[in-house]
This record gives structure tokens, sequence and C-alpha cells, in this order.
């Protein structure tokens, strides 16, 4: 038995400096930028208090800008297998984590907990 739910959004953006893309955001969206990042230096920046249910973050990339959804889980490998079975790919392992492709085409990561109340609002799969 394992759980899962999901976790964030990832806005991918190519760039060098995430300072515009982060103010266009937060205020798309109403929430702050991180007070700790540095949009000009950091790879990641994070949307908000660290309160919210979805975790929001831009991530610089190499690839064209898009967006995509990550599931976090407390067992990676039977997470990826049950999504296998419902007809997801893996794509690429990175670090401790997988990029996958649904079956529509898009793309989304398997990734460990995030978060320390994560056993307190996930799904349960045998």
């Amino acid at each position: 038995m394992h759980h899962s739910r999901l976790c964030s959004i990832i806005i991918d953006y190519q760039t060098k400096d995430l300072r515009e893309a982060a103010k266009f955001w937060g205020a798309a969206i109403g929430r702050p930028v991180d007070a700790s990042e540095k949009p000009a230096e950091d790879k990641y920046v994070k949307l908000g208090t660290g309160k919210e249910d979805v975790i929001v973050l831009l991530q610089k990339v190499g690839h064209p800008s898009r967006v995509h959804l990550d599931i976090e889980t407390d067992d990676i490998e039977a997470e990826v297998a049950r999504l296998e079975k419902l007809g997801a790919k893996r794509l690429e392992q990175i670090e401790t984590w997988w990029v996958m492709e649904a079956p529509t085409g898009q793309r989304f990561c398997v990734i460990r907990p995030q978060r320390e109340r994560f056993p307190a609002d996930l799904n349960t799969w045998p």
C-alpha cells in the first residue's frame, strides 16, 4: 500500500532570471513571491506562503516554457507503476523523481513528499 496526491503546479520558464515571471504569475494568481527567493539566481521560485494546499513554483528550464504537475508519494516506484497501468509512460529519472507522460501527452513528475502534512489528506492505493 502507498499514498499519493497532487502536490504542485510548476510553471516552467525558459529564462536566466525568473524576476519578471515571478512578478507576473504572483499577481495573476494572487500569491506573493516568497521573500526568501532570489528570482535572478534561483532555479525555483515559490509563489505563496507555503500554507496553500497546492504549491505553485516557477522553474528555470532549458526546454520551451510550459506548465506541469507534480504528484507526491511515499513510494515513488509503486506510484509510477500504478500510473503506467493507467497508460502513462516513464520518460526520464532525475535524481529521486520520475518525469512521466500521460496518455494524453502532458508531462508530469512523480516526486517524494514535499510537505510535513503529507499524511493528512492523501489517496491510499493498494
